[in-house]
């Protein structure tokens, strides 16, 4: 998939189409982690800015906040909610030799989840890239866990009204018609688009490859009609999830 022409695409109906993570948080965690990290004397990166969902959050907590994207449509999009302290500019997070003023803090929220692994791993080194010695970082990024659990939860739904997981229409596994090769690498298609979902374990061991400490690692939780329309009242807790990891760089890194 060429991720440009992708979110140049839908550049226009974004909000509209693309999930809103910060409206979506159940318990305000991702402002928790904001404030915890704003300084007003401080730098911020908002690594795949998209239209600039996250610049109303952090340009009133840092000093001058760097919001990067791919897509020129996006950007567009994003320079419209004219903040002063807030620069935009074009690059491909997925490129190798990109360069990026170090920063006290780097936000990245659903943009590492490209169908192709190298391109993740280079996204991560990416942000450890972009982070001054004692800066931090808030990544979110898509759960395999929860994917599995959201379609344990609907086959029970089936389940409760009489209806075998066998006879459960295909259209409601459409997420899981990838090669089996693709699903055990957490590949899974969201709107038709191959979308890399992380379990707990992997995203230690990816993100201490790419010289990052994970200092907290929990669950960004959403209501249940974030992933069904009009879901039944009785399915409650636990709450579908993204996963929040609050990161730093490893001592003694020189990136």
């Amino acid at each position: 998939m060429n991720e440009k022409e992708h979110w140049d695409k839908i550049a226009s109906s974004y909000n509209e189409e693309i999930f809103d993570v910060f409206k979506s948080d159940r318990e305000g965690k991702l402002m928790h982690y904001f404030k915890k990290h704003g300084d007003k004397k401080h730098t911020a990166i908002d690594f795949g800015c998209g239209t600039g969902k996250a610049l109303p959050y952090l340009s009133p907590l840092f000093r001058k906040v760097l919001a990067v994207d791919i897509s020129r449509e996006c950007l567009a999009e994003a320079r419209r909610r004219s903040y002063k302290n807030v620069e935009i500019t074009r690059k491909d997070l997925s490129g190798r030799r990109i360069t990026l003023p170090p920063s006290d803090f780097v936000f990245c929220c659903n943009v590492i989840m490209l169908p192709e692994p190298e391109k993740n791993v280079i996204m991560f080194s990416n942000v450890q890239k972009a982070m001054r010695t004692k800066g931090n970082a808030v990544l979110v990024v898509p759960s395999f866990d929860s994917m599995m659990f959201s379609a344990w939860r609907m086959i029970d739904w089936y389940r409760k009204e009489g209806v075998k997981p066998a006879n459960i229409p295909p259209s409601e596994l459409a997420y899981f018609s990838g090669k089996k090769t693709d699903l055990l690498q957490g590949i899974i298609k969201i709107d038709g688009v191959p979308t890399k979902h992380y379990s707990e374990s992997e995203l230690r061991v990816l993100l201490k490859q790419s010289g990052l400490v994970v200092t907290a690692l929990e669950k960004l939780t959403y209501d249940w009609d974030t992933e069904f329309s009009s879901p039944p009242t009785w399915m409650k807790d636990p709450y579908p999830w993204d996963w929040l990891v609050e990161c730093k760089k490893e001592t003694g890194s020189i990136n």
